[in-house]
């Protein structure tokens, strides 16, 4: 694993295996996992997506602590994999970095509590599986407009981006500090290193 430009994002580019019958691959490994960031991850759901091209979700997170760990790859099909720093705080606020997740390279992307979280399909019938530190839980889930201009996320320009009414309708960055929605960096990097130190 190696880190990606926000401090607290990790991608994996495992060996693929393939011969005749097809290919194989290891998608996660436990004791990898730690020795390259630092912490066991604990896997409490685990979600499935498909998407028709175009479709773009998130921007997600919640709120922190406890917020939620996510471990991302693309099974079938392709898609553009989007972290974004929304700490408040953090030397990297506003910043975002995208990774192409797809069934040929198998990459994966693992992102720490408190930072946002967004992907779109880039060919119909993508599927994107994602192991959780969190279940799910409606009261403490935020999200941000992934076509907020003031990030300026540059999504494929040659796809209609497809949003929910909940992702379209959600607040822009700026939005969301001023209604004190955002994770601050100090509380994420104190509950990371409250996880570290239980290793």
């Amino acid at each position: 694993m190696r880190t990606l430009g926000i401090e607290g994002a990790w991608v994996d580019t495992p060996t693929v295996f393939t011969d005749g019958r097809g290919r194989f691959h290891e998608w996660f490994k436990g004791g990898f996992f730690q020795d390259a960031v630092g912490q066991g991850f604990s896997l409490e759901q685990a979600n499935c997506s498909r998407s028709v091209r175009g479709t773009l979700r998130g921007i997600h997170y919640a709120a922190v602590p406890p917020g939620q760990a996510k471990y991302v790859t693309c099974v079938s099909g392709a898609v553009l994999d989007v972290v974004v720093d929304i700490r408040v705080g953090s030397p990297g606020f506003g910043t975002w970095e995208a990774v192409r997740l797809d069934d040929t390279t198998h990459r994966s992307v693992y992102l720490s509590e408190g930072l946002g979280h967004a992907f779109m399909a880039l060919e119909d019938d993508s599927t994107v599986v994602y192991l959780c530190s969190q279940r799910y839980a409606p009261q403490r889930e935020y999200g941000i407009n992934p076509l907020d201009p003031a990030l300026a996320i540059a999504w494929p320009d040659d796809l209609t981006p497809l949003l929910s009414d909940k992702d379209a309708a959600a607040p822009t960055l700026a939005e969301a500090e001023r209604q004190g929605l955002l994770p601050s960096f100090e509380d994420c990097t104190a509950y990371r290193r409250s996880l570290m130190s239980g290793v």
